[in-house]
């Protein structure tokens, strides 16, 4: 059964644009998958140590028959193709950061997985590419996207040409 997935893509080293560019492209190639939407590219200030490059973000709709773990796995594999080093520092800069930001309806709390992500509501990075590709979205718990938007201003974002 496929379901619409929404994912986070970020990237500040290696030519940020391009580790996006060539992340879509490997996310329409994963099995049982297909990327229906992608928005801008935006700009954005990094989270955590401010001595990093900013950020370029996207947001993914991908229609998908991967169980939510199996998706899981293959956008860390992904992540590792293009150069990802995980490392004890959090909000570290990364060639290439993959997000599964919700899960068609689902509410997930497992170990590896939580979803809807837990700190999208608070990420303009997120909501405002997010509310791009699906501006009449509604998160699991009911909450229009719109609700999320007007408690998370655009500062610090950039939406690129």
């Amino acid at each position: 059964m496929m379901q619409r997935a929404y994912i986070g893509l970020g990237s500040n080293l290696a030519t940020p644009l391009l580790q996006l560019r060539s992340a879509l492209d490997a996310l329409s190639a994963l099995p049982q998958s297909s990327v229906a939407a992608h928005s801008s590219f935006y700009i954005s200030d990094p989270l955590g140590p401010a001595d990093q490059p900013r950020y370029v973000n996207a947001v993914a709709a991908l229609d998908t028959g991967l169980s939510p773990l199996a998706l899981l796995d293959a956008l860390q594999t992904i992540e590792l193709e293009q150069g990802r080093t995980r490392k004890a520092e959090r909000w570290g800069p990364r060639t290439l950061d993959l997000d599964i930001l919700l899960f068609g309806n689902l509410h997930i709390d497992e170990p590896r997985l939580t979803v809807p992500h837990y700190h999208m509501h608070a990420r303009a990075f997120v909501l405002y590419p997010l509310a791009e590709i699906a501006p009449d979205l509604r998160l699991p718990d009911g909450r229009p996207i719109s609700e999320l938007l007007e408690a998370c201003p655009y500062v610090g974002l950039e939406r690129l040409p």
